[in-house]
């Protein structure tokens, strides 16, 4: 059995308010007191002075769901700290969907190539085949749900569609996912009402699941939304968690004052959470929707026009003569980059008691946002130590312990005896985010090393090849 010592680190626990300098010994996959490893004198060492010991990071919001196994080393996630990802946001997830040619935005995960799981099952037994460097905990999407079912998703999904959406989510769920998400504001799901997701969403409760929302309106609609997302957790008695929270467009600036209020009051009453990602810049698909309201938009991928990858759409609709609109209709199927959201906006989402950090990244696009290498060491290094809103303490326990209750991961997110050793090790003085819009494939400085399950997988600025990666069931707490 694997057994490692970290001396001399600052630990934070991700509980409590204060750091304290002591051992952690590591033996198999869990964290054990020193006396209890058979070769303490022969254990693997690292010396973690002058550095931070905390949980590894677990990222709420991914798109995660064909990376870890494109790309199983997850290097984007593991040179930031993050050891658990939560997958299948926003409605969409590759399973159940088999066959189908994908409807934006599924498409951000792939094509039907990538779209071959009919069941749930068989995408955890293809993961657990070949597992990545870290651990996942799977959703199924309410918008793949769709896909599965419905010959015309511009419509309500009848009460028969209803029901084997129903059957497929139940098994899914018996797989092994967490919860259902929706992405009500896109095309594949903004035909559904409310009654539709609250009728699916109450499934949930059988087997202890929780439901994510990208909600039906982000901008103009947004309080009405939240107000539609506290009425679907309330009437299916399901935990709810609102991603990615915003107001995009500069019309709607300001409008989290009232979006938090509201939030902080269903609070009260119900378990409703909310996570958010560190930048004033969205991505998704390139939709003509979003055009107007944005401040800049920079072209991600393109089928039609790969060589377009990386420019601003303004230079391409000046290049070929045409308005913007015109540009992305050219640029279809396309990804983009949007500047819609205020920096005061973004900091108050930050501060609201125990806001979860999801990154929301997106690994198949060809020139991603930033947010995909970048988001946990900007949180901690831009926004906890530069600018000073929150202790670093509190920045970690919202990225480990409170996802980890959040989401129903038992043993994880917390540093104590007989928890998972899921750790990073990090330099508090110089963690900083480095990718940028213009280069956004770097990782992050100042983490030094990154252990899952008691395996070193992230350490001297590269991933080491290791894969004990699991995926990681919904434990109520």
């Amino acid at each position: 059995m694997d057994e490692l010592i970290i001396r001399n680190g600052s630990v934070i626990d991700g509980l409590t308010p204060a750091r304290t300098t002591r051992t952690i010994a590591v033996s198999g996959s869990r964290i054990h007191p020193l006396e209890q490893l058979d070769n303490p004198d022969t254990a693997d060492t690292i010396d973690a002075e002058h550095l931070v010991v905390a949980p590894g990071f677990i990222d709420v919001h991914t798109h995660d769901d064909r990376l870890v196994m494109s790309d199983p080393t997850m290097t984007p996630k593991v040179s930031q700290g993050v050891t658990t990802v939560i997958t299948g946001n926003c409605g969409v997830s590759l399973a159940p969907l088999c066959g189908v040619e994908p409807p934006p935005p599924l498409n951000l995960l792939g094509d039907s190539n990538d779209f071959r799981y009919s069941t749930m099952l068989e995408y955890r037994d293809a993961v657990e085949r070949f597992p990545p460097a870290i651990n996942l905990a799977m959703q199924v999407g309410h918008s793949t749900l769709r896909a599965a079912t419905m010959d015309d998703l511009e419509r309500p999904a009848t009460a028969d569609e209803i029901g084997r959406m129903g059957e497929l989510l139940d098994a899914a769920m018996a797989a092994g996912a967490i919860g259902m998400s929706t992405g009500l504001a896109y095309a594949p799901a903004a035909h559904a009402p409310t009654e539709e997701v609250i009728a699916l969403v109450s499934r949930l409760k059988a087997h202890n699941g929780i439901h994510t929302t990208h909600m039906r309106n982000e901008e103009g609609a947004v309080l009405e939304s939240v107000k539609e997302t506290i009425r679907i957790g309330k009437e299916a008695d399901v935990p709810v968690v609102i991603s990615h929270h915003k107001a995009g467009g500069k019309a709607n600036w300001g409008k989290t004052r009232e979006t938090l209020r509201r939030i902080s009051e269903a609070q009260q009453v119900q378990s409703l959470n909310l996570d958010v990602y560190p930048y004033i810049a969205s991505s998704t698909v390139l939709m003509a929707e979003y055009i107007e309201r944005a401040e800049r938009i920079i072209v991600t991928w393109s089928k039609s026009h790969p060589e377009m990858n990386g420019r601003d759409l303004a230079e391409i609709a000046g290049e070929w003569g045409m308005d913007l609109f015109a540009a992305a209709d050219k640029l279809q199927p396309a990804g983009a980059i949007y500047f819609q959201m205020h920096e005061d906006d973004l900091q108050r989402v930050l501060q609201f008691p125990d806001a979860m950090i999801g990154s929301d990244g997106l690994p198949h696009d060809e020139v991603p946002h930033p947010r995909l290498w970048g988001t946990f060491p900007r949180v901690l290094g831009h926004y906890c130590r530069d600018l000073g809103l929150f202790t670093l303490e509190e920045a970690v326990r919202r990225m480990t312990s409170v996802p980890a209750k959040v989401f129903g991961l038992r043993d994880r997110g917390i540093i104590r005896e007989g928890a998972i050793a899921d750790l990073v090790i990090f330099d508090p003085r110089t963690i900083i985010d480095s990718a940028t819009f213009e280069s956004s494939k770097v990782p992050a400085e100042g983490i030094h090393t990154v252990i899952v399950g008691g395996e070193i997988v992230w350490q001297n600025g590269k991933p080491t090849g290791r894969r004990p990666g699991q995926v990681l069931e919904r434990v109520v707490m």
